[in-house]
């Protein structure tokens, strides 16, 4: 790992590339292989892993981490906390096509804060991630989904609920972990108590 005077408090592998201008935050890792591309916003505290890449004007969020593999484009925006597995995939365009340029078709997708996709997900352009979802691996999310929900399967659909800690809710809606309790709302959304 090597010091950029660029980013005061950043650790960066010597086999890295990062492009100017990007803003990383203090206390922010990155291995092997990475390229971060102009005009990113990097928050602090956040572990990106070997072989990922940060596309233009990507914004990830402070305390994330982003696994091994892992590719964000133009248009995806993490917030804090986000969990990236290994592996998993994000898009930009619904219909793309080699021999057509479609860059002015970039769709957004929101990631909120606390969410957690598991490794080899696909989430597909143009949707929003709910807070402390929860996405399993190898989903494929082609839909908004709801805060706390438990996505799983090709197309995802939700089986259940998820606690900010991460543990899975059983009926009761107590996390096993830290005793928080949740309640399920008439309009079918799962909120704190």
């Amino acid at each position: 790992m090597r010091l950029d005077p660029r980013f005061p408090g950043v650790a960066i592998h010597e086999s890295a590339y990062v492009d100017a201008p990007v803003v990383i935050g203090e206390g922010t890792k990155i291995w092997h292989f990475v390229h971060i591309l102009r005009g990113c916003h990097i928050g602090a505290h956040c572990s990106i892993g070997q072989n990922v890449m940060i596309g233009p004007d990507v914004v990830v969020g402070d305390n994330c981490k982003i696994q091994n593999n892992v590719s964000l484009y133009a248009g995806v925006e993490l917030e804090d906390g986000v969990f990236c597995g290994p592996s998993c995939v994000f898009t930009n365009v619904n219909n793309p096509r080699a021999e057509i340029e479609r860059k002015t078709e970039f769709r957004k997708t929101l990631i909120k804060r606390g969410t957690t996709i598991g490794a080899n997900a696909t989430i597909v352009c143009g949707h929003t991630l709910g807070e402390y979802s929860f996405i399993a691996a190898a989903a494929l999310v082609a839909s908004d989904v709801q805060p706390f929900a438990l996505m799983a399967g090709v197309p995802a659909r939700r089986i259940g609920w998820m606690s900010k800690a991460g543990a899975r809710l059983g009926s009761d809606l107590v996390c096993p972990i830290d005793g928080s309790c949740y309640k399920e709302t008439s309009d079918g959304q799962l909120r704190v108590a």
